[in-house]
This record gives C-alpha cells, structure tokens and sequence, in this order.
C-alpha cells in the first residue's frame, strides 16, 4: 500500500463529523460518504494517530502484502500452531479449562491438542495460554512481543464461527502482528522497562485490528475497536515464571476480539484513545514516538522483521544456550569436567533472567543459571529441558552453581561471551554474535517442522501433525481457515 500523505489526513481528519452525520437511519454503522485515498501523510506530534491507524488496516488488502511479509506471515502461523498443540496439556491449560468449563458459552471453537469446545471468548483465551506457556513462541526482537499469541488465537477462533479464506485470513494476521509490534515500538523500552508485560499491553492492538478486518468494520468501528483495546492493557512483567505469564497474550486475545465485536455494534470510544494527554500512550510510558506508529505504512511490515524460538525460555539466555550446547558437542566436555562457566552478558540478561535457585520448570525459564547448566548437561533448550523434573535435576542443581554471569559494558541483548575453564586448567571460549532463530541466523522451514512435530509428539499422532503442518504451509488456498483449529483437536 501507498505511504500516507499529510494533505489527506487533514482532508479525512475534518470530514470526521460530517461521517458520524451521515451515519445511517436507525442507528446503523457510521460509513465516510466518499472513499478516503489510502495515500495518507504520517500525522505530527501524535495527531490523528488512531485514525491514521485505523484507516491503513480497513483499507489494506492481501494484494498489497509483499512476498516476504506473505511467506513470514505463514511460518508465524506454522510455528504459532505448533505450540499450541505443544502446550495444551500443560498443569496451567489444565487448570483453566477446569475453571473456565462451568461458564463457558456455546462450543463454538476448538482448543487445539484436546478435545474440549469454547465459546470463541474462551477459545481464544485458552489458546492464546496454550502457545505461550512453553516460552517457546514467535518473537519480535525490538521490542520483545510475541506477536502471534494474542493475534492467531483471536481469530482462528472466531474464524470457526465465521468462515474465513485463507488469503483475508493471512491478511488479517500480518495486519495484527504488524498493529502490535508498531505500536510496542513507539513506547519500548520505555513501557517495558517499568514492568509492563508489552506482549499483553500491545498485543491487544493486534487482536483487536485482525479480527476487526475479518469483521468488516469502517474505519469509525475500527477507531472505537483500537480504543476499547487501548482500555484494557494487561500483563505486569513480575508475572514472569509462574501461570500468570502466559494468561497475558490469552487475555490480549479475548480483550481484542471482545472489543472488536463491541465495535461492530457501534460501541463508541474516543477517537484519539492512543495518542492523546490521557491516552494509552502517555499513560503508559515515558516514550511516545508515533512516528513508528504511522510512518511508511504499507511500505515497510514489522511483520517481516518475526523470528521463532529454537530454545523454551525467555530470548534474551538464547545466546548463551546456543553457545553452551556448541562448546559441548566441539569439546564432548561432561558436567563433572567443569570448574566453572564464566558469562559475559547485557544487563536485561540479569534483570530478566537472575533466578539462581529456580524451584520449578516455569521458573526455570527465567534463569540464566539453569539455562546454561541444563544446556551443557543435555545438549538442548526445548520444552523437556525447562520441565519440573529438569529444574530439579541434582547434576543440572550442581552446574549451576558454577555459572557466573557478569554484567559487561559494550554486550549486546543478543551477544554473549562464554568461557568454559576445565578442571585441568583448560579453558573452552565461545562468542555469539547473533544466536540460532535471531534474523541474521533464522530457523528454517525444516527446523519450525522439526520444531512442530516435537511439540505435538504425545498429543496428537504423527499423521495428523503433517496433515496440520501442510494446512498451514498452504493456508493461503484454503476456502475454510477453521479446517487448521478442527484439524489440531484430539479425536
């Protein structure tokens, strides 16, 4: 799509009045009398930003998404799928879907890797938990979001309930996982650095545009839509290493689809709810750059910038796994030959990451210490390496004690510098520069199918997860995106 051009946005901005004037008899949708030129300016010092916003998405079609932002489009749905599968028998999805049971509405959408059906609500919930509660999710890596969790879960559940084509749908998930990381870049890492859990805060932008396009909503629905999202940020980094993590993308999930429904009836909001004095921008974060917002929509796609996690924990310690788990299988060292393993690492590795002693698998994905130790004892950073059984595992509990991670001026988030000394004396070094699954070293198709079918081993059979990988791979020529949730289910 065209960049937007200021001479536009001040024509659209003044007609704003007359397009609730003309809104139609009997309280009917608001709809602008005249097409608005999809080339509009960025606005300035936050004006208009909302509208900006919301007039790109109603307008932006599949045709106007580049290759790239198509095909990175489909792996973040094959690799958000796969953990959703991967994660859906988890203690916490069980005790959800436990609590949740007695209130559900209708079966409307399925819950991928079991076999109980949701109202879209909770569908989109209990998914958005599912995918995210292995840590193992896509991630945007400026501001890290994980995009698809509130987005894909939203509206895969209310594509069972409304049929969706692949290519609308494909639409709709580039535009939310755009929406989100945008908007998480005009505040990181102010917002984030105060405790907010921005996948959860932002993520709801996404949900709530992605299904607001599959819905058809005006441009006016669409700025209520953002604003009732803008009303519901949710998620507090202290959250991280327990069950509450991974309620934050559910919840930005099931917000942004309640929002956009909301919307669809006409359920106002204020027109200015991320940019103004007391909108979601400025009270939330010391930093409102809006530019990132609004600047060269349709011709730059954060989208394309998603990347997949080849290790089950917080991204910031995948530069030391990768580093680990090279040093072992160069050097074959085993745990009882290390004297000590000497880090060099960013603050946020520390900040983020610091549990020495962590008590439990989802603890364990927080701490550089066992991350190191069990990558160096098992040769692996997937799921079954940050399980409760792997966290209290007497060899990995030992190693640990011997990392030492040291905050060191000029380390990058994504860099590390490890050093293995041996007992006799040996010492083992090792630099990354950019880990495996970053942009500069991504995760292949094979690896994410790799990937999925290790995640869906034990849950669904071996026949069925290829038959869902195709799905995805080929989502675009689907008459019916609800065939990829229907197929995911136990039988």
């Amino acid at each position: 799509m065209a960049p937007i051009d200021r001479r536009s946005l001040l024509l659209a901005s003044a007609s704003a009045p007359l397009v609730m004037a003309v809104a139609g008899a009997g309280g009917g949708p608001a709809r602008a009398a005249e097409p608005v030129p999809a080339k509009v300016a960025a606005p300035t010092e936050g004006k208009g930003v909302t509208h900006t916003l919301a007039r790109y998405v109603t307008q932006a079609k599949y045709d106007d998404l580049p290759e790239k932002v198509r095909k990175e489009g489909v792996r973040t749905l094959m690799n958000w799928v796969g953990v959703a599968i991967g994660g859906s028998h988890h203690e916490t999805v069980d005790i959800a879907v436990s609590a949740l049971t007695p209130f559900s509405g209708p079966a409307q959408a399925s819950l991928f890797g079991r076999r109980e059906r949701f109202d879209i609500m909770n569908a989109a919930f209990l998914n958005g938990v599912s995918s995210h509660i292995f840590d193992y999710d896509d991630t945007h890596l400026k501001t890290i979001i994980h995009p698809a969790g509130p987005v894909a879960s939203a509206i895969l559940a209310y594509a069972e309930m409304h049929p969706v084509g692949g290519k609308e749908f494909l639409n709709a998930l580039v535009l939310g996982v755009e929406t989100e990381c945008r908007i998480g870049n005009a505040v990181y890492p102010n917002h984030y650095d105060v405790g907010w859990h921005i996948t959860g805060t932002a993520g709801v932008f996404g949900s709530v545009t992605a299904v607001g396009k599959l819905m058809g909503l005006t441009e006016q629905q669409m700025v209520y839509a953002i604003g009732l999202a803008a009303s519901q940020p949710v998620g507090l980094r202290e959250s991280f290493g327990s069950m509450n993590k991974s309620f934050n993308p559910g919840r930005a999930a099931s917000n942004g689809l309640f929002a956009a429904i909301l919307a669809s009836k006409n359920f106002t909001s204020s027109d200015q709810m991320i940019e103004a004095k007391r909108g979601w921008a400025n009270t939330i974060s010391t930093k409102q750059d809006y530019g990132e917002i609004t600047d060269g929509l349709g011709q730059h796609y954060e989208a394309a910038l998603n990347t997949y996690k080849p290790f089950a924990c917080g991204i910031v310690m995948h530069p030391a796994i990768d580093a680990a788990i090279q040093l072992r299988n160069e050097n074959k060292i085993t745990p009882d030959q290390i004297d000590r393993i000497e880090l060099k690492v960013h603050p946020l590795v520390l900040e983020l990451t610091g549990k020495k002693t962590p008590d439990a698998g989802l603890e364990g994905k927080f701490s550089i210490y066992h991350a190191v130790a069990v990558a160096l004892v098992q040769g692996a950073g997937g799921e079954k390496q940050f399980s409760d059984q792997a966290v209290r595992d007497p060899v990995i509990v030992a190693l640990r004690a011997r990392v030492i991670p040291t905050i060191t001026p000029n380390i990058k988030p994504e860099q590390v510098d490890m050093t293995i000394v041996l007992n006799d004396g040996r010492s083992l070094h090792k630099y990354i520069e950019h880990a495996i699954g970053s942009l500069e070293v991504p995760m292949s198709d094979r690896a994410l199918e790799k990937k999925f079918g290790d995640l869906a081993d034990g849950i669904i059979p071996a026949a069925q997860a290829r038959r869902v990988m195709d799905l995805c791979w080929g989502v675009e020529k689907l008459n019916d995106v609800g065939d990829i949730a229907r197929g995911g289910v136990l039988a």
